[in-house]
């Protein structure tokens, strides 16, 4: 039974993801996120001279399966329906209610081609093929699909989960991925979405809360906060968490929501009944996005108020495509440009030229919402589906090696990290053989001088593409971990956040002023924080105070500079 993947595309970079399977004698396309038509026209070209009963002979795939609405999974299936318009593309309700966003040029009746596929109900397609999708968290209509063929020569059926962008805990709109759904489903194949590499990251909760904190911050130092968001997904998500959190709720401000994350807006409320229970009580009570009377005011941008953008406290999200420029006018006070971080991927930045140009003071600061599964969500979600194969793609190339060569998964499953291109044979039942890439290892030296140690390293360590996010500020910090020291690289927005815990008045006891609080973490054995993350504004019963400077700790050891 033939079982191979061809990787058309695997979402390096901006490529997008773009999958085939061949599953005996079918074959299936798993997303179209390929942003370039002659990159689509070159894998699939039309054949304008034939019939249209030679068309569907010679169509590339029987039919297309589509993970979820976001650009990088569906912004190339218009070109594919107009090459091909009787290939069949599928998608879960909600998906083919939010994927024309991907073309707002174009108009609604010409982007309607996605047919529906019901939750969890397997629904057979072809001649023992069949296919089953599962709520995936992340977007609304998210969808893992699971692909089972009944081989009837061995009589064996043979399955592929394709996880899409996948989330295990619940965002402010979408539920998160149910796993116990997914258990025992047992595939021989998982493609699994691993954006984040190994990295972890603190509870998404965590961190909606630090940035809460920060805009919260920028609104007392008098400053409007622009936040420039892709069009659907974390543009709601950021409105929900604005409109909701115990720091806004009630203040006198005014959110302003402009471009295509309007409309994304205005996509979402027709699928109100989809959404999780939770939002529909909210929007029982008010209006889910657009309301001018409850505090704070959410209005979309007209012409005719834009004028008004930034000359009273605001929060503005527009979409990242628009030139954010325009509303610094020169009469609206200082501006907080806050832009995505995404794992993996360079940390955006904005040249110092084009801040300079502006008429107004404007900052620049990064923050990261995560809306994927780290290394230990991902790790779960393949223990729990047990695959023979798992294909690791959407994700920057060596946070996919590194991934893969976690031990934990060597050991037990075939691991493959294709190149866009590549075919992947998946024999079922072969014993296992482990990967050949290895991790590539810098082998450094260490020196202890009086009062400091220092660490050096060759100069390769530089060439790789995380080395310029680790190295961003020149500050690191360290910690054990069992026998092995773990060193990371400061961000600006956590170096920040330190100097302002720094302006605490010494005066107040909380976390900030405690003598064990260091790295935004409670470092005191007593207390119950013990190696969390902390606020430094919060307060715990085995709080100490800072020495004052000339002053002894208690142990006898002088304060430190």
């Amino acid at each position: 039974m033939q079982l191979e993947c061809l990787a058309y595309s695997v979402g390096h970079a901006d490529e997008g993801v773009c999958v085939g399977m061949q599953m005996g004698p079918y074959r299936i396309l798993l997303d179209c996120g390929l942003p370039d038509p002659s990159a689509l026209r070159e894998l699939f070209p039309p054949d304008r001279t034939a019939s249209v009963g030679e068309t569907r002979r010679r169509q590339p795939v029987d039919f297309v399966l589509v993970a979820n609405a976001h650009a990088d999974r569906a912004r190339g299936l218009l070109y594919l329906h107009r090459a091909f318009p009787k290939l069949p593309i599928y998608a879960s309700e909600v998906t083919t209610e939010l994927v024309h966003l991907n073309w707002p040029e174009v108009e609604r009746e010409q982007t309607r081609f996605c047919q529906a596929l019901p939750w969890q109900t397997p629904v057979e397609f072809r001649d023992g093929l069949t296919v089953q999708l599962f709520r995936a968290g992340h977007l609304p209509g998210a969808a893992a699909i699971l692909l089972t063929y009944l081989d009837p020569d061995s009589g064996r059926a043979y399955k592929v989960l394709h996880t899409g962008d996948f989330f295990l805990s619940n965002s402010r709109l979408v539920e998160g991925l149910p796993l116990e759904q997914l258990r025992g489903l047992d595939p021989d194949v998982a493609i699994v979405e691993a954006s984040y590499g190994t990295a972890r990251f603190p509870h998404r909760r965590a961190l909606e809360n630090e940035l809460a904190e920060r805009i919260n911050r920028a609104i007392a130092e008098q400053k409007r906060v622009l936040m420039p968001t892709p069009p659907l997904g974390l543009g709601q998500e950021l409105l929900m968490l604005l409109r909701s959190h115990h720091h806004f709720t009630g203040r006198d401000l005014d959110i302003w929501v402009d471009g295509s994350v309007a409309d994304g807006c205005d996509a979402y409320l027709a699928l109100l009944p989809q959404l999780p229970s939770s939002v529909q009580n909210f929007a029982r009570h008010q209006a889910l996005f657009w309301d001018d009377r409850v505090r704070p005011r959410v209005r979309r941008v007209v012409p005719e108020e834009r004028g008004e953008l930034g000359k009273s406290p605001s929060i503005v999200l527009c979409d990242r495509a628009i030139d954010w420029q325009q509303y610094c006018a020169p009469d609206t006070g200082p501006w907080l440009v806050l832009l995505p971080e995404h794992p993996g991927q360079p940390r955006p930045e904005l040249e110092r030229t084009v801040l300079d140009r502006l008429p107004v003071p404007v900052e620049v600061e990064t923050y990261l919402l995560t809306d994927r599964c780290d290394v230990n969500g991902t790790t779960q979600l393949i223990h729990n589906l047990h695959p023979q194969h798992v294909l690791l793609v959407r994700g920057a190339p060596n946070y996919l090696a590194d991934l893969s060569n976690l031990d934990e998964l060597r050991n037990r499953y075939h691991l493959h990290t294709p190149h866009a291109g590549t075919v992947v044979e998946l024999p079922i039942g072969e014993i296992l053989v482990q990967p050949s890439e290895e991790p590539e290892v810098y082998e450094g030296e260490l020196t202890e001088h009086p009062g400091e140690i220092a660490m050096t390293f060759p100069e390769a360590i530089a060439r790789d593409s995380r080395w310029q996010n680790f190295a961003d500020t020149g500050l690191i910090e360290a910690r054990w971990q069992g026998e092995e020291l773990v060193i990371r690289g400061l961000s600006q927005r956590e170096v920040l956040s330190q100097s302002s815990a720094a302006r605490f008045d010494p005066e107040i006891d909380c976390c900030g002023t405690c003598r064990y609080y260091r790295g935004r973490r409670c470092w005191n054995r007593r207390s119950p924080l013990y190696g969390f993350k902390v606020t430094p504004d919060g307060y715990c019963p085995a709080f100490e105070a800072l020495p004052r400077e000339g002053e002894m700790w208690e142990d006898g050891e002088p304060t430190p500079e």
